[in-house]
């Protein structure tokens, strides 16, 4: 299990744990203006993303040391984990409030909205966190569409986020000064700024899946649609055997390479159980 499973959620899938969404952790003044920074203040994470290009220019040792540095802070203030789509069933069954919002990440990147996050809370109304949000009335929360933050039940949530994955987008649940999650994202390699970190830069600020992927040889025929898929480059192909080839220790285990096989031939283990990705996060 990943760390955060260890220390947030005593030896249990950290993000399965209410106690994480609880508004009861926002009585941390620290947590509060952190979350209200990090939503209004959307353009900073670009100038974040100017120094990850900077660092790529230093000397290897350099590069090694601020990288550790980086995702050591970040753990604690806001990281993320991928999640299939399975574990996110799961946190919804709990999760009693949601707000679809605008990306910040595709803000920042594209200069555009697109509605790819979602708040989450366990509190029936969404407590002090949706307060929060509600009170956040610059252009980014507002934009030319103006719809403001849209409520959702858990439901409709998660059937649009069933077509994001159709899509090709990756889950990832996040928390904002560890342990409290409150947001789901649905990212991918070309707009994400947090997948751009942790796959392009090698700067992990979020943690892999607790499972890994896995192809049926018998049943894949080899149309290679699953490699499409894949944000992390982990789906090779074999020429000799006309099939798909994952490699676990690259695998992240979204499972969005599942919506593209029409054979059904790629499932999900647990990542505890594969020697080759166990230890990899």
């Amino acid at each position: 299990m990943c760390e955060f499973c260890i220390k947030h959620g005593e030896g249990k899938k950290w993000y399965l744990e209410a106690k994480n969404y609880s508004d009861d952790l926002l009585n941390d003044v620290r947590r509060y203006r952190f979350i209200e920074e990090f939503m209004s203040k959307a353009d900073d994470l670009g100038k974040g993303a100017g120094e990850l290009d900077r660092i790529e220019k230093a000397p290897w040792f350099i590069r090694g040391i601020i990288k550790r540095v980086v995702s050591g802070r970040e753990k604690k203030i806001h990281y993320g984990q991928v999640v299939p789509i399975e574990e996110l069933e799961k946190i919804f069954k709990f999760v009693n409030a949601v707000v679809r919002v605008p990306c910040i990440c595709r803000h920042v990147t594209l200069g555009q909205e697109k509605r790819y996050c979602y708040g989450i809370s366990i509190e029936p109304t969404g407590g002090r966190y949706f307060e929060l949000m509600r009170r956040l009335t610059d252009s980014y929360l507002y934009g030319p569409s103006n719809l403001g933050l849209e409520s959702l039940t858990p439901s409709q949530a998660l059937s649009d986020i069933r077509g994001l994955e159709k899509e090709g987008l990756c889950h990832t649940i996040w928390s904002f000064h560890t342990p409290w999650i409150g947001a789901v994202c649905n990212c991918d390699r070309a707009d994400c700024l947090a997948m751009r970190a942790t796959v392009t830069h090698t700067v992990p600020v979020m943690f892999r899946a607790e499972f890994v992927a896995s192809v049926d040889r018998e049943a894949c025929i080899g149309c290679r649609e699953c490699m499409r898929m894949c944000q992390f480059g982990a789906i090779g192909y074999s020429a000799g055997t006309d099939r798909a080839v994952i490699d676990q220790s690259s695998c992240y285990g979204c499972g969005v390479c599942r919506s593209a096989c029409a054979q059904g031939a790629i499932t999900l283990e647990e990542r505890s159980k594969v020697p080759v990705a166990a230890n990899i996060w």
